[in-house]
Formats: structure tokens, sequence, C-alpha cells
């Protein structure tokens, strides 16, 4: 079957559109996913290749270790079942299903095929390293003989032409043509079988947790992530560690520059054992100029001995990487980057940083991430068993990979809200995977990018009338004293904005207005703008849950009014406010800091976001962080018998609902005064489900229409909830000196050894652990005023271990009660299970929901 891509065949573009829609139908009803996305050739053969210095080889046979399964164990030499001899110049009978771990790449013989080199095997499949990550085995390579299909065109007709990759299966499948049958080889059904098992209890939320297992492992191993591959750098001037450091801090803005005294320049790479370098890059800048290098040798140090692996000059200098080696199969020790020449004669190097890509990562998902001490952030995965996740998460990759290559053709350039392309909403979680959407999200951007305005607008803000509003909102019932309306009117009515600002600048551009202060000797450079959108953000969600809203465009959600559930100090759209021009000028400064370097921190919940980025909401996953008080009195109303329901309300519940801005609406006409019968009780929850799922939609709708006046619909499309989050309200840091800030003890002493454990723990926790700790501890994601930290409740009972316990909390007293741990590091692995895994912890281990 030829290549073929989707613009050059629409018969190939439909079928890809076709079997898209069938795997979003399978992934949002939790069905086994399409054989041929699935598939998996029966037959594969492969070579032997002796590029292993350290392997003796038999000019005669070769001898290939055979496994039961593809091996977990340190000591893997001597964990083999047999050894099977391979003939020289004969290739090996395998499955194409393959299985990656921290050893190797292996690949899969079934029973009919070890019989060939086994008589009488015991096994009903076997499994061989087809590549490894440490020296010592020969590598495997796959061989398509034409000698091999001619005789099976002898066989079935010289038209035999079999496809036998997934891709190739896929389209024949799918692409409809008159008259054109491709065939597929025959496939491994017990590897497709494996691939397409779903666990009983799995749905698309652990689809989604295992997207982010594996957006999180692809991330620690992307280019520029030198540490990993590598022990110690040397180099050849400027030696201090600080300035070595500059070469893997991950930042373009620092360097390692050379000394003209020490020629040649050189770097020396310490590399950790087992590392096979697929790629190693330099980072350079290309303004740096003559500081760039044009000469370039690459060496393999043995003891004294160094070894060229490669030698370069560099003709083009627009690229901000240069690859000075590939695909290195054998582990080098120690490897030494030489730059031998500068452009145009320079003295110095400047060099901004090292990538590395090593053959694991090359090759491709690693099962090794699924095991279970990885899994503590994503407790919908636990308890799977690690080939089942990952088989499953090598089938979405593939899916992810047929999405790639369709997304250009399913952005509708006519209508960006209908068609094929609005069923992504249902499976935007997996686009993390995507290789392709940012560069498509960047180049949106970058088209729809209009010119700055040649001076700022300037606006006047008088902060004292502001800031006597916050202490007193029923004064100003019109919110006109505060900054965000003395901005807003400010910019419709300057005399020095001619039109009205489309935000949609480069992000170069930094000051979108010039703010003059009221009595104030403030010259702003860009300092007072800032502080503008700090305090529209304030006014807008404030932090402190004590404090008014002074403005009326959000409410505080049910749950922060109620202190109960999860994001106490979050806000919605108020729905009753209806100024929509308003709720679209926010909108529009979503859109400025999500294309700029500033952030509007706005407090609001995942179905808020999702709503603005068009992915799907519903009741009992999006709610519970608006109201869960309700969303659990619902759960118990249809779970409960008419005895019970009459006792309880008799005629009191009518059809009516509260709305998060604390007024009551009729379910249907006349609702206030129709009582609801126990017959119709799931009609009347579903219609409260639908009241207060839509509460909000015309504000959100409107901030909505703001957004896309200045980032593109396909961008906002293309990005998942918490990523548009992010873009927008940043990553705020919670940090170890601002959490000790925040704490009180009560029974326990700062210098206790449980305390500096719970420190030791938290300083070793990542930015996502510690919101989640202060999550589990007081419901909230942002700072309270204090947390207190008691001895743990069950520490006194004699039954238990100090190693089974763990740590509560209790979030209405935002009280962690902290058990006496034996270590640091119990301390850490307890408390990181129970933020992610627990909302209230008995002492035996077991999550009480």
């Amino acid at each position: 079957m030829e290549t073929m891509t989707p613009a050059d065949s629409p018969h190939l573009l439909l079928g890809r559109v076709r079997f898209l829609l069938e795997c979003i139908e399978c992934f949002r009803e939790t069905k086994p996913l399409p054989e041929s996305l699935c598939y998996v050739p029966k037959d594969v053969y492969y070579k032997i290749c002796k590029d292993s210095p350290s392997t003796t080889i038999s000019t005669v046979k070769s001898i290939i270790p055979v496994w039961e399964s593809p091996c977990q164990s340190k000591d893997i030499k001597k964990l083999f079942r047999f050894n099977i001899e391979v003939e020289k110049g004969t290739c090996i009978h395998a499955t194409g299903e393959e299985y990656l771990n921290s050893y190797g790449l292996w690949v899969k013989m079934n029973k009919e095929q070890l019989e060939k080199y086994k008589s009488g095997c015991d096994l009903e499949e076997g499994w061989i390293l087809l590549s490894k990550h440490t020296e010592g085995y020969n590598r495997l390579v796959l061989y398509e003989s034409s000698e091999r299909l001619q005789n099976q065109q002898l066989v079935y007709g010289y038209d035999y032409k079999p496809v036998n990759r997934w891709e190739q299966v896929v389209d024949a499948k799918y692409m409809c043509t008159i008259g054109l049958k491709i065939k597929s080889a025959e496939m491994d059904k017990v590897a497709v079988e494996r691939m397409r098992y779903v666990p009983p209890t799995w749905n698309y939320d652990c689809d989604e947790q295992l997207v982010h297992c594996v957006a999180a492992s692809t991330n620690d191993e992307e280019l520029g992530n030198v540490k990993q591959y590598v022990d110690k750098i040397e180099v050849s001037s400027h030696m201090d560690e600080s300035y070595s450091m500059n070469l893997t801090d991950g930042s373009t803005l620092t360097c390692w520059q050379s000394s003209s005294g020490e020629k040649p320049h050189w770097i020396r790479l310490h590399m950790k054992r087992g590392v096979s370098i697929k790629k190693l890059n330099l980072i350079v800048q290309p303004s740096d100029d003559s500081y760039l290098p044009k000469t370039i040798a690459v060496y393999w140090k043995q003891h004294n001995d160094m070894k060229k692996l490669n030698e370069i000059d560099v003709e083009d200098f627009s690229s901000t990487e240069i690859c000075v080696l590939e695909d290195a199969a054998n582990f080098m020790n120690v490897i030494e980057i030489h730059i031998l020449e500068c452009k145009d004669g320079g003295r110095d190097v400047q060099i901004r940083g090292i990538s590395i890509t090593s053959l694991s990562s090359s090759l491709g998902l690693n099962a090794d991430v699924f095991q279970s001490a990885n899994l503590i952030r994503y407790p919908r995965l636990e308890g799977v068993d690690t080939d089942v996740l990952y088989r499953r998460a090598a089938a979405i990759q593939r899916f992810v990979t047929v999405l790639d290559n369709l997304i250009t053709h399913l952005v509708p350039t006519w209508n960006y809200s209908v068609g094929t392309f609005l069923q992504l909403k249902y499976i935007k979680q997996l686009l993390m995977l995507s290789k392709c959407r940012s560069t498509l999200m960047s180049e949106c951007l970058k088209e729809s990018e209009t010119q700055h305005p040649s001076s700022s607008p300037t606006v006047t803000i008088n902060r004292r009338l502001a800031m006597e509003h916050r202490e007193n909102v029923s004064l100003d019932p019109s919110s006109k004293n505060t900054v965000f309306c003395q901005i807003y009117d400010g910019l419709k009515y300057s005399k020095t904005c001619r039109k009205p600002l489309d935000y949609r600048w480069s992000s170069e551009y930094t000051q979108w207005w010039e703010c003059k202060f009221v009595s104030e000797g403030m010259s702003d450079h860009g300092g007072g703008f800032r502080e503008s959108i700090s305090a529209i953000s304030e006014e807008l969600c404030p932090s402190s849950m004590d404090s008014p809203v002074p403005l009326p465009y959000f409410v505080r959600t049910s749950n922060q009014g109620n202190n109960t559930g999860e994001g106490r100090d979050m806000y919605v759209p108020n729905p009753s406010c209806k100024d929509f021009a308003r709720y679209e000028w926010i909108g529009q400064l979503m859109g400025a800091t999500f294309r700029g370097k500033e952030f509007l921190v706005l407090s609001l919940p995942p179905i808020v976001w999702k709503q603005l980025s068009g992915e799907a909401v519903s009741w009992s996953r999006d709610f519970p962080a608006v109201d869960s008080m309700l969303v659990k009195l619902l759960e118990a109303l249809e779970a409960m018998d008419k005895e019970a329901f009459e006792f309880q309300f008799g005629n009191e519940l009518t059809y009516t609902t509260m709305l998060s801005d604390q007024k009551e609406v009729e379910l249907i006409p006349g609702g206030s005064h129709i009582p609801v019968k126990y017959e119709d009780r799931k009609e009347f929850i579903q219609l409260v489900q639908k009241a207060r799922l839509q509460e909000s939609k015309k504000q959100i709708a409107a901030i909505q229409a703001g957004l896309l006046k200045v980032v593109p619909h396909i961008v906002l499309t293309l990005l998942t909830w918490q990523e548009l989050e992010k873009k927008i309200c940043g990553d705020p840091e919670i940090t170890i000196e601002a959490l000790k800030r925040s704490i009180e003890y009560a029974g326990v002493e700062p210098n206790e050894k449980r305390v500096k454990y719970l420190w030791e723990a938290l300083t070793n926790f990542t930015n996502e652990d510690r919101s989640r700790f202060l999550r589990f501890v007081t419901g909230r994601s942002r700072l309270p005023s204090s947390i207190v930290i008691c001895h743990g409740r069950s520490e006194y009972d004699t039954r238990s271990e100090k190693l089974d316990l763990l740590p509560e909390s209790s979030t209405c007293s935002t009280t962690l009660y902290l058990p006496d741990y034996p270590s640091a590091k119990v301390c850490e692995e307890k408390l990181r299970y129970a933020v992610y895994n627990c909302v209230a912890i008995d002492t035996d281990m077991t999550p009480e929901d």
C-alpha cells in the first residue's frame, strides 16, 4: 500500500474521520477500541545487528536468550528460561507485539514460533530483547524479505501485498473505494485483545489520569532535561559549578562562556550507567554572533585514549540547536565536545545549554512509568495491572497519532462550532499527548496578531475611592469607584485611545495602558499597570474569605458559603448580573493575559474553565466543586424510599432551587406552589441539575465572546481547561516560607521531630503536591490565615503501628493531625498518599468519602 497523506486522497481523509469518530465514541462509552487501532501482526522477522563490542558473537550461530515475560528484575541475565540458536544469515521469527521497560524494547514469540527453535517448549509465549538500554546484548533489526513476499505471491496470487502496520490497517478498513480491497497480514489476536481490554471499573476519568501520567513522564524526558542522563559536567574554563549549571538549567538566558586562555574549548559529559545517546544537541542563541561555534568535534574518552565520533562544520547559524551526535548504539561513560573554531574567527564560545535524547526515550512509552510508586498522584490507576495501563496508554498514543495527522483538516474555517471538530470536546484531555497542536496553536496566534498601539492610552485611577468602596460595598451599588470600573470607563472615554483596544498584540508589548494615580506621585513605567491588573483580579475574586466582593460579576460558590467540600475559595459568574458588556471585557482581559506576560488571577472552578475552553461538563464530576451539599442531597433523594421521603419532605419540597447568588428560581411554571411527589423525584432531580449547570450560561458565554475576540477559537478548542487556566492565571508557587508563616502549633513544638519531618516532606513536594496538601487540610487552594498542626488522632492506639498511620485533617478548623513517623521518608510517603487519595482517613488506611 503506497504511503499517502490525507491531503493526497479524500477517501483517506474521510476514512480517518470515520475512524476518529468511532474511537471518540469508544472513549465516551468505555467500549473496547477498534481492532484496527490495536492491530499487531502475527508474523514479523528480525535480523541480528552485531554492533556491541562487549558481546562475543559466533561466526556460525548467535545465542538469543528467551524470557517468559519482559523482565523486571535487576539480575536480568540469570532470569531467562532458555536460549535459542540462530544460524548465521537467518532471521528470527516473532510477532509484532512489543513491550518497553527500563531494560529495553522486547518482542514476543508465540508458541508456534518458539517450537521452531526449541522443540517441546512448554511456554505459550516467550520474550526476547529487541533493543537494549545497556551494552551486553545483540540488537535485532526489523527485516522485510522480498524473497518471502514472492513466495507468498506464488501461493496467494501476484496481487498479494498485505499491509502489516497498524496505520495501514486503519486506512485499509475505513477508506471506502470501489473495487479496491486492501488485505491485512494476519493479526496476533492475543496481542490485539490485550490492547483492547478495558478493566471492569474503567471509565473516561481513568483515561484522563492515564494521559496525565504519560504526559508528566514525557515532560521529564523531553529535550533539555540533561540531569537524568549525566552524572557530572566539566568544562575547560570557568570551572566553578555555578557556570556549568547554566548548561542544564533549561534557560536560554544563561550560558557557559569559555575563556580564550584555554584552548581548545571543551565540555566533558560523565554519562550515567547504561545511557545510550539517540541525539546530543548544543543549545545556542543565533544573536551571539562571533560567540557561536563553527567547527565542533565529539570524542569518546576512554582513560587516556580519545576516539573521534563525529566532526561537523556549522553552515546555518539560524537554528538554536546544533546536533553534534546521533544514534550512538553503545554506552560511553565519558563524552567530550570540543569547540575547534568559532564563527567569524571569534576567540570564545557561548553555549546556552545541552539537550539529550536517550535511546530509551526515543523508543517510546516505557512501562516502568506505571509502577505503583509512580501512581500516587493518580488514584484511579492504583490497583490496575501495570501491563494493562501500558497497553491502554499505547492505544491512546496511537489514537493521538491519527488525530495529529488529521488535526489541520478538522479545523473548519467557515464555522468553528460544527462538524467533527466539535467532537474533540469529549476527548480534550487526550490532546495533551499531541505533538503537533502546539505548533498549530502558535501559528494561529501569530497569524491573528495585530500591531500594538503606537502609544498606550492613559487612565486615571483614584485608589483611595476604590479602597473606601472595598470597606463598605453597600455605599456604592454601581461599583463605579472600583479600579475595574475606573479603568473600563477610562478606556471607553479616553481621548488618547482612538479606537477600542483589540488586545491581540505580541507578548513583547507589555503595557496595555498607562495609569495616572490621583494624588500619588508615581510615574507609570509598567509597575502601575501591573498593580492595576492585580487590583482587578482582587476585586473580581477576593482572596480573603472574610472580605465583601466589591464587584457584582462573580459570587462565592455555595461550598465557600457553607465551608464544605473542595474549592472553598472559588467563585462563579453571578447568575443575576446582566452586564454582558463588562463580562465581555473580562474575557478580553483574559485573552490579553493569555497572549501576554501578565496574569489575571481568577479563582474559578473547573466547570467554568471547561465551558470557556469548550470541554464537556457533567454534574457528578464538576458540580461538587460548586455545591457539594446539593450533590449529596440529590444523591440521597434518589436513593430514598417512599416512607423516608414522605417523612422528611411531606408536601414541603417544591419545584424550586436556590442558585449560587442565593436567589430561588422555579423549575417549572408555578413550581413554587407545586409539591414534588415521590414518583416524580427523579424528574425533579434532573430539573435541578439542569438549572444549576446552566445558571451562569449567559455570563460565561459573554466572557467567552470577549476571549474569542483575542484568542482564536481553534486555540481554545485545542487546549485543556487546566492549560487555559494556567495560561491566564499562572501557576502561583506555594513556597515553604509562605506555608511556615501560616502554621500554628497546638500541643506540638516547632522543633519536634515530627514537625521537622513534615517540613522536609513538604520541601520535597512539587508545587502541585503542595496545592493538594492545602486542599487536604483546608479545602482551599489558596493559603488561609492559619493551618493548625496537632498530634495524630490515632497514635495513642496501641493496636496501630506508626508505619500504618495516615495523617488526618479537619477542613472546618484547618487542622492537620500529624502522626509521629519514624523518618522523613515515611512521613513524605504517607502525606503524599493522603493528599491525593483521601477525603477523610481512618487508621487502617481506608479512605472515607
